[in-house]
């Protein structure tokens, strides 16, 4: 094993990335590269990226007040006010492009070369750029040109017809979360093969990408299948018994992925495996209202906790439902390093859902030790100006 101490400041420590990018998609992107120790510089027009004012909730007064919506993208970066339509302003980026490893935008197609800053301009004031693009529903195509909002993406991809009982959004913007991610780890592949051939590359992806993309198995009972999907509630749509059952007091989610946990279930449950409706997966996925009746009978005879308890006795995997603030309270998250806590400027301290990221045995969350608040807007104008000066 390599006992080489690692980088408290994270393996893309010195990697130096200009996000132009607002809202969510492309932020979330950056803030993953953020976590990972690449310094983040967000360039914001002057009135500020649009999820500063997507509220309430709001902390703050004046002009230190910001949404925590966009607090939930935006922790380490720096940021900077600059007018992309005033020639001072564009010299000075152009001057930070000639320095910057990666520089992400999520502008609508046109948009960029409109400015200046199209993809050969960019490549020709740095050959070792990566450009990271993210759009809504691609850069070319018959609708390139359609603005990419997540709730339309959603639908359009496909998600909200297999979610719920009737066409449902996902609770968080999920087609802008996969794009970024994807932009994130594109980059970072790009940056890889940059060290071989010495010279970047654009990555590309949309919203609409990123909802397709996770199909999974809902897309191949189509494309191989031929079944549209259809949407199942709170049930898997192939495996049963899988999914949200009510017991006396609150539901409870129950995932026998096998017969072997199906015939533990039913031992518990008292109910005869040798039912024809429910001898085998797909016989049970077909019947699958009179399976979920035939449980729910038995669970409302005690509370979920009890349930729980006997589930995991026998090895059955299940679980509760648990609410937001009972998610960050839990001491599983905690153990997990999921929070994190950094000092605001204007706002003292605060804590933040963390990376997802654990490496080697770090205790902290992410690839970095330290990690930055949310910015202000143009926090960082002065310092950035300076330092970039001719």
């Amino acid at each position: 094993m390599d006992d080489t101490p690692a980088n408290p400041r994270g393996p893309l420590d010195g990697v130096l990335v200009l996000d132009l990018t607002r809202a969510l998609a492309g932020p979330h992107a950056a803030m993953m590269l953020g976590d990972l120790g690449a310094r983040v510089v967000k360039v914001e027009g002057p009135d500020g990226d649009d999820s500063r004012g997507w509220g309430p909730p709001f902390v703050g007064e004046a002009q230190s007040r910001q949404s925590t919506y966009f607090m939930s993208a935006n922790r380490n970066k720096e940021s900077v006010v600059l007018d992309l339509k005033q020639d001072d302003d564009l010299a000075l980026l152009e001057r930070m492009v000639r320095r910057a490893d990666v520089l992400l935008e999520n502008f609508r197609t046109g948009v960029m070369d409109r400015l200046g800053l199209g993809e050969r301009r960019l490549h020709e004031l740095n050959p070792r750029l990566v450009l990271g693009s993210v759009t809504g529903f691609g850069h070319d195509g018959p609708e390139a040109t359609r603005p990419g909002f997540d709730q339309i993406a959603q639908g359009e991809g496909g998600l909200m017809s297999i979610t719920g009982d009737t066409p449902t959004r996902v609770g968080v913007p999920i087609a802008d979360l996969l794009a970024g991610m994807n932009l994130a780890y594109g980059v970072t592949a790009a940056l890889l093969e940059r060290e071989r051939t010495g010279r970047g590359r654009t990555v590309r992806t949309s919203l609409l990408a990123g909802v397709v993309g996770v199909h999974a198995f809902q897309g191949t009972m189509w494309t191989v299948g031929g079944v549209v999907p259809r949407p199942t509630g709170a049930h898997h749509a192939a495996i049963a018994p899988y999914g949200l059952y009510a017991a006396a007091d609150a539901p409870l989610q129950v995932a026998c992925a096998n017969d072997k946990l199906w015939r533990l279930l039913a031992g518990l449950l008292g109910l005869d495996t040798a039912d024809p409706r429910f001898a085998t997966n797909a016989d049970r996925v077909a019947h699958r209202e009179d399976l979920t009746c035939a449980i729910e009978d038995v669970l409302a005879t005690r509370t979920a906790e009890e349930w729980l308890a006997d589930l995991a006795a026998l090895g059955v995997p299940a679980g509760k439902v648990r609410t937001i603030d009972d998610v960050y309270a839990w001491e599983q998250t905690r153990s997990q390093h999921l929070l994190l806590e950094v000092e605001h400027p204007a706002h003292g301290t605060l804590t933040l859902p963390g990376s997802p990221l654990r490496w080697d045995d770090q205790p902290w969350s992410g690839g970095r030790r330290d990690h930055l608040p949310p910015p202000l807007l143009g926090e960082h104008t002065d310092a950035v100006r300076a330092e970039f000066s001719d």
